[in-house]
């Protein structure tokens, strides 16, 4: 069996001092802040005392909350997406459009998920087919996993994020914490911890469900969280992989798959002067088109792009081209 080789996880995540009234830790993570901040959220608003106990975080001092829109008269962004822009370098919101609005994440998901499974699994990790494995939506990606069939953490990763199958989303749930159930909650106790509050999960991978659902400005404090991770950064940016998992027989099979990032792959063109360094799509009927990105310009410096809930892909490239070009302008 082929595995991947990469690096070992490393999560830049440090607690940077404690509210004692709320007896919550404060994570220092690479975010926004500045003009466009406004005061954290009281955690008693939305969390039970056992939650609270448990020192979940109001949003870090580095981080901007959004209240309304951000941008300028020449933008042709689609009017009904949620999109958001965030420079990291300045902690500065240069696009704001939505953000706040709940919106289906569809396959955005998967952002979570990897977050997840980086946080509490190790990349060596054999991953077992059980039961819940199987995926009947009409239209989802899936390799065709079976009962039986293993493959490591690491595998299972660079598959769930270049290729967004939704049945190594479920593997990789009940092999993590033993149940798919338990595997989301710990998505949402996760979300609440690095202040996606208006955020609630209801499966790994992001296929359709009526209480699934996230914000624009949730879905840049879920990536920029996960972006802490070397693994993720890494596979993020790959156009393509290969490898062989075990099937229940003790056969290899094999596994060739592309990225469906149309700006990485180059199947679309991005502005003068950025750099589309990876990101993850996402797709169904209810949720729309959806895309997040990180991008750097000329002078290296990074920022998260996000919209959600276009009419197309062709619009959805379009308006996130739109938004990448608020970097050099």
């Amino acid at each position: 069996m082929t595995e991947g080789t990469l690096s070992g996880v490393k999560c830049t995540n440090k607690a940077i001092g404690v509210i004692a009234s709320l007896l919550i830790v404060i994570l220092n993570i690479t975010g926004c802040a500045g003009a466009s901040t406004a005061a954290g959220y009281s955690v008693n608003s939305f969390l039970s005392d056992d939650q609270i106990s448990m020192n979940y975080p109001t949003y870090a001092s580095d981080l901007c909350v959004v209240n309304s829109d951000i941008g300028n008269d020449n933008s042709s962004i689609t009017d009904s997406v949620s999109a958001g822009l965030f420079d990291l370098t300045n902690r500065e919101t240069l696009f704001a459009q939505n953000v706040n609005d709940r919106v289906m994440p569809a396959s955005l998901t998967k952002v979570m998920t990897a977050y997840v499974a980086l946080k509490y699994g190790s990349l060596e990790q054999v991953l077992v087919a059980g039961s819940d494995v199987y995926v009947n939506e009409s239209g989802a990606q899936k390799i065709g996993l079976k009962e039986g069939d293993r493959m490591t953490l690491d595998q299972a990763l660079h598959i769930l994020l270049i290729y967004s199958a939704n049945d190594v989303a479920n593997l990789i749930a009940s092999n993590i914490s033993g149940s798919i159930e338990e595997f989301v909650n710990t998505m949402n106790a996760e979300a609440y911890a690095i202040g996606a509050t208006k955020t609630h999960f209801e499966n790994p991978n992001g296929l359709t469900s009526d209480e699934h659902y996230v914000t624009a400005y949730d879905m840049y404090l879920i990536f920029n969280a996960a972006m802490q991770y070397d693994t993720f950064s890494e596979i993020i940016n790959m156009n393509s992989y290969t490898t062989s998992y075990i099937d229940a027989t003790g056969a290899s099979k094999d596994v060739d798959i592309s990225n469906t990032n149309g700006f990485l792959t180059g199947a679309k063109p991005v502005p003068s002067g950025v750099t589309v360094i990876g990101g993850k799509t996402g797709t169904t009927q209810a949720a729309g088109h959806c895309l997040i990105l990180l991008a750097r310009d000329t002078a290296g410096n990074p920022y998260i792009a996000v919209i959600m809930r276009d009419t197309d892909s062709g619009t959805l490239y379009n308006d996130m081209a739109q938004l990448l070009n608020e970097i050099v302008n």
